[in-house]
């Protein structure tokens, strides 16, 4: 495993990058600035990159709400500072329960960071009276934050138990740049047990791939320098490396697509939109960053074997 302080550093780096496209207009959240402190300013390529790993997660997240319907649940490994729980609440979408995961130092800074914010605890739908918190934990209305190892089985089960996690109603798992991590032989403990548990789910995987070619090698070394292997990189030799490691894991079906795919399915207008924002000097960056990173989905049961890519329809 990679170290664990080095990989919870990633998770800073992202928010920031976020912060950064967020500040200039990419898309809108206004509750980043609250758990993010970043003013840096980012390169082009890395804002537009960060609009569309959040928009591309996005296309998912909304077709899965749409077809689970208003009862189902979110559970998020490695979320991080994400703010996904009240954008889509601001966005007026239902649903019964979603449930955050992470290591419990980073639980830790964002429920300090919920508990001082008026609008983040507002946005929780509950009264005083029915906030729970701890210093790692947080349950308030249909949210649930709460700290653990996902290499650690038992650990994973206990909080989604204390989380009120229903393994029956229809489930979307969210990770991005999580599974990269973790050595394989605990990933694959994860998405088997994920598929005996739940019945009717969805995972979506926001992660690195093609890694075998030089600019993977780069990335790699750039990582390992930070103290940040990726034990999880065999994966992401290839979208077929991808979506074998849910097959392997019994999950009914999967699909994968590089950014530069799940860039051109982002409606033409909105990407007009943000191309607008600054100019990009450096286009083959980008283009090989979004030949290097990938969204894998992968289903159990039949309501989402359906799910394409070409369903954007917002």
């Amino acid at each position: 495993m990679a170290t664990d302080e080095a990989v919870q550093s990633t998770n800073d780096d992202a928010s920031e990058c976020k912060m950064s496209a967020v500040r200039l207009g990419y898309w809108d959240d206004r509750f980043v600035h609250i758990l993010v402190r970043g003013t840096e300013r980012k390169p082009p390529e890395i804002n537009r990159g960060y609009f569309a790993r959040t928009e591309g997660v996005g296309i998912f997240v909304r077709r899965f709400l749409k077809m689970a319907g208003e009862k189902c649940q979110i559970i998020s490994f490695g979320a991080g500072y994400d703010t996904l729980y009240w954008r889509l609440k601001e966005q007026h979408y239902k649903f019964d329960n979603f449930t955050e995961i992470d290591f419990p130092t980073v639980t830790a800074r964002k429920c300090y960071a919920i508990k001082r914010s008026k609008v983040l605890l507002d946005g929780l739908g509950a009264s005083d009276g029915e906030v729970r918190l701890s210093s790692t934990e947080l349950h308030g209305g249909n949210y649930h934050l709460v700290g653990a190892d996902l290499r650690n089985l038992g650990e994973v089960a206990t909080k989604l138990r204390e989380s009120e996690v229903n393994y029956d109603l229809p489930t979307l798992f969210l990770a991005e740049c999580v599974l990269v991590y973790i050595e394989a032989a605990s990933i694959e403990n994860l998405l088997s047990w994920l598929v005996q548990q739940f019945h009717t789910s969805l995972f979506v995987n926001y992660e690195q791939v093609n890694m075998c070619d030089r600019f993977g090698e780069i990335m790699l070394e750039n990582l390992r320098a930070r103290g940040c292997p990726l034990s999880g990189v065999d994966s992401c030799r290839s979208l077929e490396t991808q979506t074998k490691r849910f097959i392997d894991s019994n999950w009914d079906g999967a699909r994968a697509w590089t950014m530069i795919d799940v860039y051109s399915a982002i409606d033409p207008a909105e990407r007009h939109r943000i191309e607008e924002i600054e100019m990009l000097d450096e286009r083959e960056l980008l283009i090989q960053l979004f030949q290097h990173y990938c969204i894998v989905i992968a289903w159990k049961g039949e309501l989402f074997n359906s799910i394409t890519l070409s369903d954007y329809d917002e």
